[in-house]
């Protein structure tokens, strides 16, 4: 009998190891597909400077994934609904304050597979610049952000802060962009105990012609700045991209976005559409 009740706790302790080993596993899986997420309604890299005094600008922001996930919080999903097909735009009302600071509000529209528009969110940001253009080796400016989601479904944080410097530097006709990224979720939601996640955008344009000029443009998202995610996991596009002023003032930024990781979506279109001199006469 001792030797069968020695035998049998044995079963049961190596059991109780391997399920043990199986729960760790499936966690650790779990952790591994909950990929860095980049802002999918804003593949916008901010310039150093801002609107004028007084100055009103309207911008539409319009990316399509024709080739992304099938399943929702995963690419650039971050809730229930797969980015696959998914349209998502945001409406920009930009308000120059001042010659060296502007605020905004957006307004988060997508329309998901077989689905009609829906709310996905607001934002609210003031952007600002500390220099004139040239007083310092490279230009700098300021950005802070606060988005709201009432829409879990797009979004399980309700609430964020995001922070970034803008900094900038021009090369005659090369002009580089960068906007590293700071991104915490505050006061409500499953992250507002974590830290900041990092990320960034970055563009590197030729000043070819004013109506079209080629440019790249770099967005990803890395995760916790002290727990980064394995790099499979994290969020790393690249963007060709073609910009310009059409007519009445009109600009423009499209372009297809390649994703280069397996957490990312593999293609991505987007186009802005920037309205301030058409939208400055009205007023």
């Amino acid at each position: 009998m001792d030797c069968r009740g020695e035998i049998l706790a044995h079963v049961v302790v190596n059991a109780m190891n391997l399920r043990a080993i199986f729960l760790a596993a499936a966690l650790f899986l779990v952790a591994a597909n909950a990929s860095a997420q980049v802002d999918p309604f804003e593949f916008e890299v901010y310039p150093y400077q801002t609107e004028g005094k007084g100055v009103v600008e309207l911008e539409s922001l319009n990316s399509f994934v024709p080739n992304g996930h099938n399943h929702g919080d995963d690419g650039t999903s971050a809730g229930t609904f797969p980015s696959r097909d998914m349209y998502r735009t945001a409406f920009e009302l930009t308000y120059g304050f001042t010659d060296r600071i502007e605020g905004a509000a957006y307004l988060n529209l997508a329309h998901t597979n077989a689905e009609s528009f829906q709310y996905a969110g607001s934002k609210f940001r003031v952007r600002g610049s500390l220099f004139e253009q040239g007083e310092l080796p490279v230009d700098l400016g300021w950005y802070a952000e606060l988005e709201w989601h009432r829409t879990p479904q797009f979004d399980d944080n309700q609430l964020e802060l995001e922070l970034k410097p803008i900094i900038e530097k021009d090369f005659r006709k090369l002009e580089i962009s960068l906007n590293p990224i700071f991104e915490k979720g505050v006061f409500v939601g499953p992250n507002k105990n974590k830290g900041f996640e990092f990320g960034y955008g970055a563009g590197i344009y030729y000043d070819y012609l004013r109506e079209i000029s080629p440019g790249l443009e770099f967005y990803g998202a890395l995760g916790l700045i002290d727990d980064n995610d394995p790099l499979h996991a994290q969020q790393h596009y690249i963007f060709p991209v073609l910009k310009g002023e059409l007519p009445h003032g009109i600009e423009y930024n499209a372009g297809p976005g390649i994703g280069l990781t397996r957490g990312s979506d593999r293609v991505i279109l987007k186009f802005n559409l920037e309205l301030e001199h058409f939208v400055g006469s009205l007023f």
